[in-house]
């Protein structure tokens, strides 16, 4: 492949959807709506991320449902500060903690020009979104945010039963588009997950690293191998597919 490719895939959270802030912001107002009162208001932000993060992933290994991962990461949240919650009050817990999340959603401010950007390169280019997650969960980010008309496909684990990094949702994806993995481009702000993942099934993957991660010396060396590409801003990635 050489220049622009037929088609660019993106993941959702964190790579075009500002994620990690809506969240922070979110557990901040919800804190101080519950009356959960503490010095280290960073400290807590990161908790309920790792809490993000280990219980999504039960829900992606099927040993959680997608409404169990949320009442969990409640439950154990307010068990850090002090608070029991039975599993009705986790969930009403986490349904309050949503709403303000809802309301901090937003795109990254790199984004809507990313994908200008790209349709300007390329005028029949296709793009899409691959999103490990629930359907209809993932769908109304997209609808909220306004992405919902300017993608080509969107393809969510949860509709599948198949997530990041299996090869075979990088080539449905790339199949729902009409174009074969080795004239497209995946883009994911998770080294292994996104770049590696869609390298690995024949496309050409992009680490979007915009916080200057430094990765774990295998995922490095696999990444070398498989030609990852890396940028910390998706204003860079035209210029580097145009490199290629």
């Amino acid at each position: 492949m050489s220049g622009i490719p037929a088609a660019v895939l993106f993941d959702l959270d964190d790579t075009l959807f500002a994620h990690r802030g809506a969240v922070a912001r979110a557990i901040v107002v919800q804190m101080d709506a519950v009356g959960f009162s503490s010095p280290d208001r960073a400290g807590d932000v990161a908790l309920w991320h790792d809490l993000e993060e280990r219980h999504y992933h039960s829900y992606l290994a099927g040993t959680l449902d997608f409404q169990g991962q949320r009442r969990a990461r409640a439950r154990d949240f307010a068990e850090a500060h002090g608070v029991v919650l039975a599993e009705a009050a986790a969930g009403a817990w986490f349904d309050d903690y949503f709403e303000h999340y809802r309301a901090a959603w937003m795109l990254h401010d790199d984004a809507l020009d990313a994908l200008a950007s790209l349709r300007s390169a390329r005028s029949d280019i296709r793009i899409g979104v691959i999103t490990n997650g629930d359907p209809v969960f993932q769908q109304s980010k997209l609808d909220t945010v306004g992405l919902t008309g300017l993608v080509d496909a969107i393809v969510a684990s949860g509709s599948l039963g198949i997530t990041k990094p299996d090869p075979r949702i990088f080539e449905y994806a790339c199949a729902q588009l009409g174009v074969e993995t080795g004239d497209a481009v995946y883009v994911g702000d998770r080294l292994r997950t996104d770049a590696i993942g869609a390298a690995a099934a024949g496309m050409t993957g992009v680490w979007l690293n915009r916080s200057g991660v430094v990765p774990e010396a295998t995922d490095a060396a696999e990444a070398r191998e498989l030609g990852v590409l890396e940028i910390s801003g998706l204003d860079e990635l035209v210029g580097a597919l145009g490199a290629l």
